[in-house]
């Protein structure tokens, strides 16, 4: 059997309109109707909480601390692609700054998530582009050691296809995958409507949780006969 090359120039991505209609939900919401699947771990986060994102992922699986593998991958990502980078959650190293996010910038990606350090945060935070990591380090990396590109990956311990939609917001990031993506949408809405129809009810006065009473004598908390005290 062949072996895959390391470098993965082709795959289906999710499409600009799915990416559209999905850069309006919150990374919640998304989550939710996602069956709360798909959420990386909340030390992936972003470098300023205004910051948001949504496209197909791009994904980069590195060598801690090496990060030739990332430069290959923004020459070669498309406008609109999120960068995904496997850099295995390690804070010793940076593994991007201000001279390879700015590139990314210029060449339209819609964003960075690196479950890894990154550095140069002031002047990230002036650049106007949305980056996810997991902190900060001065130091530099090498850029020595092979890597893969558009492999499927595992990032803030969620698994990663190239393709799939990736949004990230202050809450932190949700991945979904490519093909389940379009029926979501439909569900996302409905989240939302329902949500703020109680929010309004809440603003009434109207704190009641109907559905409290049942989980609480389901999970053996409360016996028959005691539903009443959560009205």
């Amino acid at each position: 059997m062949d072996q895959l090359p390391a470098i993965i120039r082709d795959f289906e991505r999710v499409s600009a309109d799915l990416v559209e209609q999905a850069a309006a939900f919150q990374a919640a919401i998304l989550s939710d109707v996602a069956g709360r699947r798909g959420t990386m771990h909340g030390r992936v986060a972003p470098v300023h909480e205004r910051m948001q994102l949504a496209g197909p992922a791009f994904t980069v699986e590195v060598r801690p601390g090496d990060n030739l593998m990332i430069h290959a991958a923004v020459a070669l990502a498309r406008p609109g692609d999120v960068l995904v980078i496997d850099g295995r959650g390690d804070q010793t190293v940076a593994l991007m700054g201000t001279l390879m996010l700015s590139a990314c910038k210029q060449r339209g990606l819609a964003g960075v998530v690196v479950d890894a350090a990154i550095r140069d945060r002031l002047d990230v935070l002036a650049l106007d582009f949305a980056v996810f990591s997991v902190g900060f380090n001065p130091a530099g990396p090498t850029k020595l050691v092979p890597g893969r590109i558009n492999h499927p990956i595992s990032a803030g311990g969620v698994v990663v296809h190239p393709g799939d939609l990736i949004v990230g917001d202050a809450d932190g990031v949700v991945v979904i995958e490519r093909a389940k993506a379009p029926a979501l949408m439909a569900l996302a809405r409905s989240k939302v409507a329902e949500e703020a129809a109680r929010i309004q009810a809440i603003a009434r006065g109207d704190t009641s949780a109907p559905w409290l009473p049942a989980a609480l004598k389901a999970a053996g908390v409360i016996q028959q006969g005691q539903e009443g005290q959560f009205p």
